[in-house]
């Protein structure tokens, strides 16, 4: 009896405890929700002793401090504040079951947050002293606002009604700013030049809070391109704005509105093509910095204006390059208001200089060869600043402050990983959440002076009993110029055996602006790859010289030939998978999207031979299809680089295509557009080349939201057809 109750435990402990793999939506949808490591969402210090964040359920708001030895207190739930703001707010009913996204600490106890009432047809900002659980100042406007921005002085929310941009004061009364009828006039907005060069905001408050500095896009002359809508009986049209490279360009000025005169003045930056970058008011609200960069995009000035008059004063100075000079920010002076922080990658890396408003260099702030990805802020002396710097050739984010008289830098993180760091007020502490291949999240908060810190938690392995997760590392090897160290990434199979012979899924992006492989929590990896190794494939991506966090020069040397280099680096990614006896090297595939989309056509067009498989998501086939802001910087202009652009489209390539295709693409897609895939399937079939295609009809540049639960069954039943079956 006792014999067989022990063997039903055994046997029912192993039943418990098994491991499974992941199923097609989990893969899709639940790295970030319900395999997500334990972590502190949405951190934010209160003071400088106490950090606040909100629970996974977004339903409370809990606090950490000194004073509670740093353990959890929950200080206000979602209905604690629905409670409170309906008292404050008697004729507004609000109904919330989370904390909002945007709720932010000004100061000690007391909060700033946008809700919307619950018939949702006004939105509200709103000061709230949650001490005192009253509302101190608040905004009460449309709820179809978009983009909306408050004066430090809180008097004005500035927001935008479709094209143009209306004022709302603290009292409820609206101004209007702009009135352009022509639906091609854009005010205000962040999407000018396609958020390129950093830009996240169209429209500034003055230090002098009366008066908004905003951008003004006129895209008349810009080429309207259809994008078909299927919703209807009959289909209809929807015209976008899409200035393809060569073409004629938008036209953007900068305004300045005086809410007390109701005066507009237009600074003098001229009217040539060209973008308007690093948009910055000085601290006394007397003039107004502009990067001015030209159509080429190289060559960089930093104008000066006079805020009163729209009046040009002086540049202050210059930056010029061979190939392109890339703003990424604007200006961030220091706290005593006579010098300013540039962010310029002209000497190889991403990192600061140091200028007084003369435009005089004063100090470097550069350390080795790091990368400033984010800037922190200054201590309350002004004495240092502090950033995140990406180091350890692109994999790691620490943890760096420098000293703006000496230049001194020190690193205040140490351990290899990824720190996601949140300083407080004062920078004497700072919470960091850390992260890299073998830890999936410890939070600890650490005295900037003396290092010291003290242990919240390390979170456990989420997968850890549940999935039978697959084994991953980083590997090195030559890039295609044979010195530059590239990092990659391989998952292997589950049950990995050495004596096997496996099939590959190379995984490619490999454009500007993006990285694939980190120094944390899953190497940059989703879980779709997991599930295809869990069916029996290696997943292999290397970061080839053009993507980013590397410098300059790794990245700059695609320019004016896409896909050349990129494709290199693949192909010595080849040759070391090659070099790996449990490679099956007839069963090699390319998956990529966008950019990676085009370099999986590249790959396979190029070199069928190797890739026999190959799924292409909303590739560009064409560069001379693609944007101006984005195409032109890499490619320049088509009548400038009439080889460089032959020489990178696909479009008269589609002779070589020799092995099995897909070409997914957005029938909604405002980024690459779908005729790009279109001209290459009527390329492909002029030349008698079979390809398959498959359309999302709704769809923009990705597919999101539950229907990527398809998209990923799609790709992989495509290597499961056509390189080889899963082995399970």
């Amino acid at each position: 009896m006792k014999k067989s109750s022990l063997l039903f435990l055994l046997l029912t402990g192993n039943i418990l405890f098994a491991q499974r793999d992941l199923t097609i939506a989990e893969a899709t949808r639940a790295q970030y929700s319900h395999f997500a490591p334990k972590s502190l969402a949405q951190p934010q210090w209160k003071n400088d002793s106490a950090f606040t964040f909100v629970t996974s359920q977004r339903d409370s708001l809990l606090l950490k401090s000194k004073e509670l030895k740093w353990q959890d207190q929950t200080i206000l739930t979602a209905k604690q504040l629905e409670l409170i703001l309906n008292q404050n707010f008697k004729n507004s009913p609000f109904e919330l079951n989370t904390i909002p996204f945007d709720f932010k600490w000004v100061q000690d106890n007391v909060a700033v947050f946008t809700v919307m009432d619950k018939e949702k047809k006004f939105k509200y900002n709103i000061k709230l002293d949650t001490k005192e659980q009253k509302v101190t100042n608040f905004f009460k406007y449309n709820s179809i606002a978009q983009e909306q921005t408050i004066s430090r002085n809180e008097n004005y929310l500035a927001w935008l009604k479709d094209n143009n941009i209306v004022i709302t004061d603290n009292k409820g009364a609206d101004m209007v700013v702009t009135e352009d009828i022509n639906i091609d006039v854009v005010n205000g907005s962040g999407s000018t030049h396609r958020n390129e060069f950093g830009i996240d905001t169209g429209m500034w408050w003055s230090p002098k809070q009366d008066q908004l500095l905003y951008y003004r896009k006129d895209q008349s002359t810009v080429t309207d391109y259809p994008l078909v809508q299927w919703g209807e009986r009959v289909a209809e049209n929807k015209s976008i704005k899409y200035p393809m490279a060569g073409m004629t360009n938008e036209r953007v000025s900068l305004v300045i509105f005086d809410v007390l005169t109701k005066e507009k003045v237009t600074l003098d930056t001229g009217y040539e093509d060209q973008f308007l970058t690093m948009v910055t008011w000085d601290p006394s609200g007397n003039y107004v910095y502009v990067g001015v960069l030209n159509r080429h995009q190289n060559h960089l000035k930093l104008n000066q204006y006079n805020a009163a008059t729209g009046a040009f004063e002086k540049t202050l100075f210059e930056e010029k390059a061979t190939t392109y000079v890339e703003p990424s920010q604007g200006l961030v002076f220091t706290p005593n208001k006579k010098s300013f922080i540039h962010f310029s990658e002209s000497e190889g890396y991403r990192q600061m200089y140091l200028y007084n408003t003369d435009g005089k260099l004063e100090q470097k702030l550069g350390f080795e060869n790091v990368i400033v990805s984010k800037f922190l802020g200054f201590d309350h002396e002004g004495k240092h600043a502090y950033y995140e710097g990406v180091t350890n050739q692109g994999l790691d984010r620490q943890l760096f402050r420098v000293n703006l008289k000496k230049g001194k830098t020190e690193q205040l993180t140490e351990l290899s990983g990824t720190h996601n760091v949140v300083l407080n007020k004062s920078k004497s502490v700072f919470l960091d959440q850390f992260n890299n291949l073998e830890t999936p999240n410890k939070a600890v908060v650490q005295n900037t002076d003396n290092k010291k810190e003290i242990e919240l938690f390390e979170a456990v392995n989420p997968y850890q009993g549940v999935i039978n997760m697959p084994k991953m590392e980083l590997v090195k090897f030559k890039a295609g110029d044979n010195k530059t160290d590239l990092n990659a990434r391989i998952i292997y199979p589950t049950n990995f055996d050495p004596n096997k012979k496996y099939p590959v899924m190379v995984y490619v992006y490999g454009g500007p602006h993006a990285q694939l492989i980190t120094n944390s929590w899953l190497g940059g990896a989703n879980l779709f790859f997991h599930y295809m190794a869990q069916n029996g494939y290696i997943v292999f991506t290397v970061d080839n010289r053009g993507s980013f966090n590397r410098g300059r020069d790794f990245e700059q040397v695609i320019h004016r030939q896409l896909g050349q280099a990129e494709m290199q680096d693949q192909l010595k990614g080849v040759e070391y998978l090659k070099s790996l006896s449990f490679v099956n090297q007839d069963k090699i595939g390319v998956y990529g999207w966008s950019f990676g989309g085009f370099m999986t056509t590249t790959l396979s067009i190029n070199h069928p031979e190797i890739f026999k498989v190959g799924v292409a998501g909303g590739p560009v086939m064409d560069w001379k299809m693609y944007e101006i802001m984005y195409g032109e910087r890499y490619m320049d202009m088509p009548q400038e680089n009439p080889q460089g652009y032959e020489k990178t489209s696909l479009l008269n390539k589609a002779d070589k295509l020799n092995n099995k295709l897909l070409i997914i693409h957005g029938a909604q897609d405002p980024v690459v557009v779908q005729q790009h895939s279109m001209e290459f399937i009527e390329s492909c079939i002029k030349e008698n080349k079979q390809v398959d295609y498959f359309l999302y009809p709704t769809h923009e540049h990705n597919v999101l939201g539950k229907d990527r639960i398809h998209l990923n069954t799609k790709i992989a039943n495509y290597f499961f057809d056509f390189l080889e079956k899963p082995t399970k």
